[in-house]
């Protein structure tokens, strides 16, 4: 009746508001969708198209395949995959995933990175191992993102998750903020991996990645028991 009242003689508008309220929206453009994000908007998000190899750090479209970074110390892991570069309007969906409990912006942003691991070629790990939160930060959130995404990753690959084998023993303060060898030193004895991974490619999965030190000592742990690989899998790289 509301409809009605504010459409009277327009029957085209009020025909298209009621689908507007029936059909799903695009979460960035709100125009109806079948998907959380339209065709359109999804191919204007920030892809990351030109990456270094080993740690995902978004470059210029050269020949080199390496950031100098990873060229002067590689990092533990072998090979870094992120979707999109840290940039609107994935940060914004990514803040909402993360600080307002928008689980659906999680899950439609990991799809698209398993369409990008599909585009790549990438090897398919043995697991994914999302990265831990100590107990009171998960108590504080609620929910571990990582895993979110390694859950829908996890059914989109084909590929088991196992959620609770790295554990984080020490509570570190916030990485923002944090240079690359502060950052480094706060994470040095935060994880353990309570079982071993002899021979196994594993991935680990995050939401963002920033300088790579949560996934470097995370990896280095994990080769400690034994592992033959290490990716990182991440929906964006800062």
């Amino acid at each position: 009746m509301i409809l009605q009242a504010l459409f009277r003689g327009k029957p085209r508008a009020l025909a298209h508001a009621c689908f507007r309220l029936a059909a799903p929206g695009c979460v960035l453009c709100r125009e109806p969708a079948s998907e959380d994000i339209c065709a359109a908007c999804f191919r204007d998000l920030p892809w990351n198209d030109h990456a270094c190899a080993r740690c995902a750090q978004p470059l210029p479209p050269l020949p080199s395949a390496i950031c100098g970074a990873c060229a002067r110390k590689p990092p533990h892991f072998d090979a870094a995959y992120t979707a999109f570069r840290y940039a609107w309007p994935v940060d914004r969906l990514l803040h909402r995933f993360k600080f307002r409990g928008h689980l659906a912006n999680g899950r439609t942003l990991a799809l698209a990175l398993g369409e990008y691991l599909d585009l790549r070629a990438a090897p398919r790990p043995d697991l994914l191992l999302p990265v831990p939160l100590h107990r009171r930060r998960l108590a504080e959130r609620g929910f571990n993102q990582a895993g979110e995404i390694a859950r829908t990753l996890g059914r989109c690959l084909d590929v088991p998750v196992a959620h609770d084998t790295l554990r984080r023993v020490r509570a570190t303060p916030a990485q923002r903020g944090l240079g690359r060898g502060a950052r480094r030193s706060n994470l040095r004895g935060a994880f353990v991996c309570r079982r071993p991974f002899e021979n196994l490619h594993v991935a680990v999965v995050d939401d963002v990645v920033t300088t790579g030190s949560t996934a470097d000592a995370l990896a280095r742990a994990i080769k400690q028991t034994g592992a033959d690989r290490v990716s990182l899998y991440a929906l964006a790289r800062a």
